[in-house]
C-alpha cells in the first residue's frame, strides 16, 4: 500500500521537474512552501472525497505549466492557507517574505465585512451577506492586480482547477460558480490574452450553463474527429510541399483546438449550422519570422481562394489584450471551407500565455520587459475608476460592462488615441480628456460632422468637442434610456457637479422631473409624492427631489419602484379577498389578453379602448351584452359613474403570451416644425413598436399628436416617452389618461 507521504513526495518531485531552469534557491522556497501547505490543510477534505492539499498543488502545476516564476508557484501552493486554517497573513510574511506574503493575502477571500447597507428584495439578507461576500472580495483581488498581476493569475490557476472537478458540487452551485466564471474570471483571462486558460475556463462554464448544446457540439465534434484528421493531414502535405518550394522551412502545422464555446457563439450569431464554421476545419501554421508569415499568408492565398471578409491582419492591427496573428479563411479545392492562423512563435507564446509570458522569458529580454510594462500600464489605465466607485457590487458590474467588453479607439484633432469601452458617446470621450471639458461639453463633431451627444463612438473615429464657456451637464445624461454616458468616470463626475449646484434649485429641477415622469406612467392622479420618496428610502420629500435634482435618482428607478409597488398592492388585495370569499376555480390566464377572470371561465375578454390597461395596472372587468368581459382600469371614468355595478368581476393579470401588444394611446405636444412626425417614428420603429394610429392637430404653430402604440411594458413605454421627450421642440410627451 502506498503512503500518502509518498504520494506527495512523487507530486512535489514532479512539480519541480517541470520547471525550467530552476536555480537552487527557487527549488528551497518551493519546497518549502509544499510542506507548509501539507501540514496546514492536513485532515481537511474537498467535496471529491480527496485531501484538500491535492487542490493546492494542482493550482501550483497548472503555474507550472504557465512557467511562472518560483514566488507565484510557492502562493499556488499556500493561496488557500490564510483563509482555511490557522496560519495568517503575517505568519506567511515572517516565514516566506512579503512578496509572497500579499500575493496570498490578495486571493484570501474577506473574513470581516462591513455591515449590510441593504437586503435582497425577499429579505434575505444571508444570501445577501453571501453575494457581499464574494463582490467585496472580487474587487479586492482586481485592484491588488495594480500592484502585482500574478495576484489574478494566481486566482485563474485556482478557478480553472475548481472548474475542472465541479461536478462534485451540488447543481445550484455549479450553476452559480459556472456563471460568476463566464461573466467574470474568463473575461480577466481574456483581457490578460491568457488565451489558453480563457477557453478552457468558458468551455467548462459553457458545459454547466447549457448542457444540452455543449454535448451536441462535442458529440458532433467526436463523430468527424477521423475524417477532420485525414482532412487536415491532407490540406497539411500540400501546404508544407509549397512552404518547401519557396524556402520557408522549419514550419510548425497543426490542427486548431476546437473551443466548443466559440463555435456555439459563431452558430448563434451568424445563425449557421455547424457544417458552416469555418474554425470546425482549421490549421495553426507557425514560422520564424514576421516576414514569414506575410509570405504563408500569400501562398494560402494562391493555393486556395479566399473567402471574404473572412482576412484579419492582428499583426498590424493588434487586439486589445495585445493578441497578434493572421487569420484567413479559404475555399479548398473541393470547396469546403478551413481557417488558417498565421504567426511566429514569439506571438504564440503571447496568445497562450498573455502576460504571463513575460515570466517566459524573465533572463533578461528587455523586448517583452517591455511589452509586460506596456500590459500592466493598460490594466491600471482600465482601473482607474476604481477608487470612484465605493459599492462592491458597482464596482463589479463596472468592471464587466467597462473593463471585461470590447474597446473602441477614437482620436483628438491632436491624433492622441483614447480609449474607450464599446458603446461610449462623445460625452464619455469630453470627460475622458477633461472634467472641464465635459461639464461644458454643448456639442460633438465626429470626422468633421456634427453629431447628436449620444452618438455611438466607431474605432478611428475623430472627435471635436464643442463647449461653451459657462453651463454644466444636463440631468438627461444620466438618463440610462437615453444612452448620453455609459462610463462610470463621466457619470461620477456628472453627478459630482449636479450635486454642488444650489439645493433650491435641485428640489424645483427634483420636482418637475419627478411629475414628469408619473405624468407619463399615468399614475400622477393616484400616488402621491411624499409616497415615492418613501418607496425610494427617503423620509424626507425635500432631500428625495434633490437627489433627482442632482442625478442621483434617475427617472427609471422610480419607474421600477412606483411599478413595482402597483403589483404588490394588486397581489395583497386578491390575497385578502380571497382569504374572504369562498375558492372557486379561475379561468386561468386569457392567451390573448394575458387577464385571470375570477370564478368563471371561457369568456371572451377585451381590454377597453377609453382607458388601455396595461400590465401591473390594477383592473376591473365588466360583463357585456353579447362580447364577454370588457377590462378597465380601476381609475377609468366610465367605471367611476357605473350604476350597475351588478355586472363588475373580480381580473386580474396572469401570464400572457410574451408577444403580446398592448395599445396604448400616447400624447405629444411640440412646436410645429418640418420633420417633427419622421423623428418621432424614428424612435418608436428604434424600439421595435408599431404605431397602429396617428392624428396630427395644429394651431398657433404648436402641434399635438395623438398616437395608438402597440406597447409591450410599460418600461418600454417609459423609454420611449423619455426619448421623445428630448426631441427639440418637444413640449410633452406623456400617455393619453381616460377622460
Amino acid at each position: 500500500m502506498v503512503s500518502p507521504i509518498d504520494i506527495y513526495s512523487r507530486d512535489l518531485e514532479s512539480l519541480l521537474d517541470s520547471l525550467q531552469d530552476i536555480k537552487p534557491n527557487e527549488q528551497d522556497l518551493i519546497t518549502r512552501a509544499y510542506y507548509r501547505a501539507e501540514t496546514a490543510h492536513e485532515g481537511q477534505k474537498r467535496k471529491s472525497g480527496e485531501p484538500y492539499f491535492t487542490h493546492c498543488v494542482a493550482v501550483a502545476s497548472i503555474l507550472a505549466d504557465m512557467n511562472m516564476d518560483a514566488e507565484t508557484i510557492a502562493a499556488g501552493l499556500l493561496h488557500d492557507v490564510a483563509e482555511d486554517t490557522d496560519v495568517s497573513v503575517d505568519m506567511l510574511r515572517e516565514e516566506f517574505g512579503t512578496t509572497i506574503a500579499l500575493l496570498v493575502d490578495g486571493v484570501t477571500k474577506l473574513k470581516n465585512l462591513p455591515p449590510i447597507k441593504n437586503v435582497s428584495p425577499s429579505g434575505d439578507s444571508r444570501r445577501t451577506s453571501t453575494i457581499n461576500r464574494e463582490m467585496e472580495y472580487i474587487r479586492k483581488m482586481l485592484m491588488t492586480m495594480g500592484d502585482d498581476v500574478r495576484v489574478v493569475l494566481v486566482k485563474l490557476a485556482d478557478r480553472l482547477h475548481n472548474m475542472r472537478t465541479l461536478g462534485y458540487m451540488p447543481e445550484h452551485k455549479q450553476k452559480s460558480i459556472a456563471r460568476e466564471t463566464m461573466d467574470i474570471f474568463a473575461p480577466l483571462a481574456n483581457r490578460l490574452g491568457i488565451w489558453q486558460i480563457k477557453w478552457e475556463l468558458e468551455d467548462l462554464s459553457f458545459r454547466y450553463l447549457n448542457n444540452d448544446a455543449y454535448r451536441a457540439i462535442a458529440k458532433a465534434l467526436d463523430e468527424r474527429r477521423a475524417d477532420r484528421e485525414n482532412y487536415v493531414a491532407n490540406v497539411r502535405k500540400k501546404l508544407i510541399t509549397e512552404l518547401d518550394a519557396n524556402g520557408i522551412e522549419n514550419v510548425n502545422i497543426t490542427a486548431r483546438p476546437k473551443h466548443i464555446f466559440s463555435i456555439y457563439n459563431k452558430m448563434t450569431r451568424k445563425d449557421l449550422p455547424l457544417e458552416q464554421i469555418y474554425d470546425i476545419r482549421g490549421m495553426r501554421v507557425i514560422v520564424n519570422t514576421l516576414t514569414e508569415c506575410y509570405m504563408v499568408l500569400g501562398i494560402v492565398h494562391n493555393l486556395w481562394r479566399p473567402i471574404p471578409g473572412e482576412f484579419d491582419d492582428y499583426v498590424a492591427n493588434p487586439k486589445d489584450n495585445f493578441y497578434r496573428s493572421l487569420h484567413t479563411a479559404v475555399h479548398d479545392d473541393a470547396g469546403k471551407t478551413v481557417e488558417v492562423q498565421i504567426r511566429t512563435w514569439e506571438m504564440h507564446e503571447d496568445a497562450e500565455y498573455g502576460i504571463a509570458a513575460h515570466w517566459r522569458y524573465k533572463e533578461g529580454n528587455r523586448q517583452h520587459d517591455k511589452a509586460f510594462e506596456q500590459r500592466v500600464s493598460y490594466l491600471r489605465r482600465l482601473m482607474e475608476f476604481g477608487p470612484e466607485v465605493n459599492d462592491a457590487t458597482q464596482f463589479v458590474d463596472t468592471v464587466k460592462s467597462e473593463v471585461f467588453q470590447d474597446r473602441v479607439y477614437s482620436v483628438t484633432p491632436n491624433g492622441d488615441i483614447i480609449d474607450l469601452p464599446v458603446g461610449a458617446t462623445p460625452i464619455d470621450f469630453a470627460y475622458h480628456i477633461h472634467t472641464d471639458i465635459g461639464n461644458r461639453c454643448r456639442g460633438a463633431k465626429i470626422n468633421g460632422r456634427l453629431v447628436p451627444l449620444n452618438y455611438k463612438l466607431n474605432m478611428g473615429d475623430q472627435v471635436e468637442i464643442l463647449t461653451s464657456k459657462r453651463g454644466g451637464p444636463s440631468m438627461d445624461w444620466l438618463n440610462p434610456d437615453l444612452d448620453y454616458s455609459v462610463t462610470t468616470r463621466a457619470r461620477s463626475k456628472i453627478r459630482h457637479w449636479l450635486r454642488k449646484q444650489n439645493r433650491s434649485k435641485h428640489i424645483a429641477m427634483g420636482r418637475d422631473a419627478l411629475e414628469r415622469e408619473l405624468k407619463r406612467l399615468g399614475v400622477i392622479d393616484k400616488v402621491t409624492f411624499e409616497s415615492v420618496a418613501h418607496l425610494l428610502g427617503f423620509d424626507k420629500l425635500d432631500d428625495f427631489l434633490a437627489a433627482i435634482g442632482a442625478g442621483d435618482v434617475t427617472g427609471s428607478q422610480i419607474t421600477n419602484r412606483v411599478l413595482e409597488e402597483e403589483r404588490r398592492k394588486k397581489a395583497e388585495s386578491v390575497q385578502e379577498e380571497d382569504l374572504l370569499k369562498p375558492r372557486s376555480k379561475s379561468s386561468g390566464a386569457n392567451t390573448t389578453t394575458g387577464v385571470s377572470i375570477m370564478g368563471a371561465g371561457g369568456l371572451l375578454v377585451n381590454l377597453a379602448r377609453c382607458c388601455s390597461p396595461m400590465p401591473g395596472e390594477e383592473i376591473i372587468g365588466y360583463i357585456t351584452r353579447g362580447r364577454g368581459v370588457t377590462v378597465h382600469r380601476t381609475d377609468c371614468p366610465n367605471m367611476q359613474s357605473l350604476k350597475d355595478t351588478e355586472r363588475l368581476i373580480d381580473v386580474s393579470w396572469g401570464k400572457a403570451d410574451e408577444e403580446q401588444r398592448y395599445i396604448v394611446p400616447v400624447e405629444v405636444v411640440a412646436y410645429d416644425r418640418e420633420g417633427l412626425l419622421r423623428e418621432i417614428s424614428t424612435i418608436i420603429a428604434d424600439q421595435k413598436v408599431n404605431i397602429s394610429s396617428v392624428e396630427v392637430s395644429t394651431r398657433q404653430h404648436i402641434a399635438t399628436l395623438h398616437l395608438l402604440l402597440e406597447i409591450a411594458s410599460n418600461q418600454q413605454l417609459t423609454r420611449i416617452l423619455s426619448k421623445i421627450d428630448c426631441i427639440p421642440s418637444v413640449v410633452e410627451a406623456r400617455r393619453r389618461n381616460p377622460s
